[in-house]
């Protein structure tokens, strides 16, 4: 039992002595970038999202860009649907929801 504890801390500490030695001669790193301020002056890519509390729904408006691309509208009774600009021609279609329909294949490629 002995010899186990003293090979194990003669393990530590054999790593301890075989750290390099720090260089004298270190600069400082620069600090990272802000992440609130966006590159270039571009506009952040976060949508602003506006809700409107009513008394018989719920409103979401998400913009992009300043423009309206999508409303959610979330009925005091039954489910939300939405209202969503495809084209950006500011005609909106009403979507029940996000879902595209499209279902790629699925296959079992191996069971563990």
């Amino acid at each position: 039992m002995r010899l186990l504890a003293f090979l194990l801390l003669s393990g530590f500490t054999m790593t301890a002595f075989a750290q390099k030695q720090v260089p004298a001669n270190l600069e400082p790193l620069q600090p990272p970038p802000a992440f609130d301020a966006a590159p270039d002056g571009a506009p952040d890519d976060e949508p602003q999202v506006t809700i409107t509390k009513q008394t018989e729904q719920t409103v979401e408006e998400y913009r992009a860009g300043g423009k309206l691309y999508m409303i959610k509208v979330t009925p005091k009774v039954g489910a939300p649907y939405y209202l969503v600009d495809e084209k950006g021609d500011g005609k909106f279609a009403r979507q029940e929801s996000l879902d595209s329909g499209i279902r790629p294949p699925r296959w079992i490629i191996h069971r563990f």
